[in-house]
């Protein structure tokens, strides 16, 4: 079963380098456009699942991946949080 976790956590590394990716344009530019931001909250809260369920499967490799994917996800909900409140304030 270990090469099935490798495969899991593979996919998990690669959506982490995509959700970091995402965070640091969200920082540079400091506006959420074109995005539904519940979807990125949904995967946020799946991602802390799988933190919790990947150590009771025995899948090491998923659960280090997923805490980088999830910490990515983590970083881009609250910049998306901040910056949603920040703009609308500016706005009114």
């Amino acid at each position: 079963m270990l090469h099935l976790d490798i495969i899991n956590g593979s996919f998990e590394l690669v959506g982490a380098v995509f959700t970091w990716m995402n965070a640091f344009r969200l920082f540079r530019d400091k506006e959420v456009k074109g995005v539904f931001w519940p979807t990125w909250a949904f995967f946020t809260f799946w991602g802390l699942w799988n933190v919790y369920y990947y150590p009771n499967l025995g899948q090491w490799f998923s659960f280090v991946a997923g805490i980088a994917l999830v910490s990515g996800n983590l970083a881009w909900t609250i910049q998306a949080a901040y910056y949603i409140k920040k703009n609308k304030r500016r706005k009114s």
